[in-house]
């Protein structure tokens, strides 16, 4: 299936922009869209992967490793005698269904080798798939307990490990997490909420221009994919080329103290419990500095990331009827202004 152009998505700019600091800088620990359903979620997470350079890994492993790393927690990678040839393929997009067993997130034996070879071998499940590109999962506020504990060790740890049928081993599992889910259908856990760097409230558009674009490119596409998809090249490349560049110079990107001091103050005013709130407002405002072209991060860059790095970390009160961005908004004020 041909992905819609990343470029050609309207309507859904705090979308667009959080995938976009997550893939420039992983750190920032993956995006969370609450809201409304048909608005185009899985859309836009799929068009930023097809964005994405492919990657360069181990042919035939399973996993696929960064042939500069990974070989040793790899059971594919680490064989003695195989030979490691490198390939370029394109970076995962992988769906974890709401109804999922244990066995398919994790892997688990091969059966069929298993009744025919009589051999225990290992079949590798959606983590596997998914490292080093991006796990997507709708409703993930339904997920089974069972499951949110199982991606909260392995979002930890960065390794999967498997202990079960006789098989033992561990594989790399390193992804982008986003999740998407509709609040009024049930809360998601405190612990995976706080696992997710940023967040946001996906709502249908009111405008009606903008509904009228997006029902007109839509219609363009499904009726002629490759003519869209070449009307839309030219601006495809640039933000291409403009993700790349992000990637490369984020470590050149300098922090002064002036906006760390500002970062922990916002925290501590909301209130926000330990302190991987400042790590992310940090992170996601490097990453938009570095998407920016900038080589410092300022106080537009702390401003703008503050409400998708915090909006989800923040303690309800039942005697404070404001929301969350309100919340952010008037503390923002209060620290930035001079």
């Amino acid at each position: 299936m041909v992905p819609f152009p990343f470029s050609a998505i309207v309507g859904q700019d705090e979308l667009k922009l959080s995938l976009l600091l997550v893939v420039i800088d992983p750190g920032i620990g993956g995006v969370l869209v609450l809201g409304d359903r048909g608005t185009g979620k899985s859309t836009a997470v799929r068009a930023l992967a097809s964005l994405l350079p492919k990657m360069r890994a181990v042919a035939g492993c399973p996993y696929q490793c960064d042939p500069a790393g990974e070989k040793a927690s790899c059971p594919w990678c680490s064989g003695a005698d195989r030979p490691r040839e490198i390939v370029e393929v394109p970076v995962p997009v992988v769906d974890l269904p709401l109804g999922a067993t244990e066995d398919r997130v994790v892997g688990a034996l091969d059966l069929e080798i298993a009744l025919t070879r009589g051999e225990r071998v290992f079949a590798p499940g959606l983590l596997a798939r998914a490292n080093r590109g991006m796990l997507y999962i709708d409703e993930v506020n339904l997920l089974p307990d069972h499951l949110v504990d199982l991606l909260l060790d392995v979002a930890a740890s960065g390794e999967n490990v498997v202990e079960r049928e006789g098989i033992g081993l561990r594989h790399p599992a390193r992804f982008v997490l986003v999740g998407s889910g509709n609040p009024e259908e049930g809360e998601l856990r405190p612990q995976l909420l706080d696992r997710f760097g940023l967040s946001l409230d996906m709502k249908t558009p009111d405008e009606l221009a903008t509904r009228i674009e997006i029902v007109k490119r839509r219609v363009r596409f499904e009726a002629d994919p490759g003519a869209f998809l070449r009307s839309y090249a030219g601006e495809e490349a640039a933000q291409q080329r403009q993700l790349q560049d992000a990637r490369s110079r984020l470590r050149e990107v300098s922090v002064p103290d002036a906006m760390v001091e500002r970062a922990a103050a916002l925290c501590q005013l909301l209130g926000t419990d330990g302190l991987r709130g400042e790590l992310t407002v940090i992170r996601a405002s490097r990453a938009l500095a570095a998407l920016e072209g900038a080589t410092e991060v300022n106080d537009r860059h702390l401003r703008r990331v503050a409400p998708l790095a915090l909006r989800h970390r923040l303690r309800r009160s039942p005697l404070d009827e404001a929301g969350s961005t309100v919340r952010i908004e008037k503390a923002i004020q209060q620290v930035f202004t001079p």
